[in-house]
Order: structure tokens, then C-alpha cells, then sequence
């Protein structure tokens, strides 16, 4: 019998690499939903291995996407809670969007 591929590692292995990106631009947010896609995609894959290991030939692949997910998960975490306590130094929300229309107002962007 012919051994296939795992059908959701490649798409997990891209979206935990993706969500390294979003943790930069998205206080977290979008890193921690796309790890946690990925995560949920992988277990799936993971609980499907199990039931007939002969069957699959890339479970190392799966491995390392499972790496990459909780690494991308954990970075997703602390950016979420060092953006928050950023806020929470500035004042609470209200004190953040102050310092947004301030820096806005001095390069000339017109606020509400």
C-alpha cells in the first residue's frame, strides 16, 4: 500500500509561519488566531496518523509544524500581554488614543 501525505501540514506549516508576521503587526491578535488554526488543523492530522501510522510518510513534518505553531502561539501571547500593559502604562485606552490624536495632530493628520 501506497503511503500519502498528511492532508493539513503544509496549510498549518504556512499559517504558523504567517502568524510570526502577525504577532508584529496585530498586538498579537492575529498571531494567536492563525497558531491557533494551525494547532487545531494539526491535531486533527496528528489524531489521523494514530489511527494508521503505515499509512503516512511526512510525520516529521508535522512535528515541526507542531514546533513552529507553539513557538508562533507563545510569541503571539507576550506580544499581546506587552501591548497591553504598554496601554495600561499610557493611561488606560482613553490615555493611548490622547497620545495617538496628539502624534497625529503634530504631523499634520486631521483627527475626529
Amino acid at each position: 500500500m501506497e503511503q500519502q501525505k498528511l492532508p493539513n501540514v503544509t496549510i498549518s506549516l504556512v499559517l504558523a509561519i504567517i502568524s510570526f508576521l502577525c504577532c508584529c503587526f496585530s498586538m498579537g491578535i492575529g498571531g494567536i488566531l492563525l497558531s491557533g488554526i494551525a494547532f487545531i488543523l494539526l491535531r486533527k492530522d496528528e489524531k489521523l496518523y494514530l489511527s494508521s501510522p503505515e499509512s503516512y510518510s511526512n510525520y516529521s513534518q508535522l512535528k515541526t509544524a507542531k514546533i513552529i505553531t507553539i513557538i508562533g502561539l507563545v510569541l503571539g501571547v507576550l506580544t499581546l500581554l506587552w501591548s497591553l500593559y504598554q496601554i495600561n502604562q499610557l493611561g488606560g485606552w482613553e490615555g493611548y488614543m490622547e497620545r495617538v490624536n496628539e502624534m497625529m495632530e503634530q504631523y499634520g493628520v486631521e483627527t475626529e
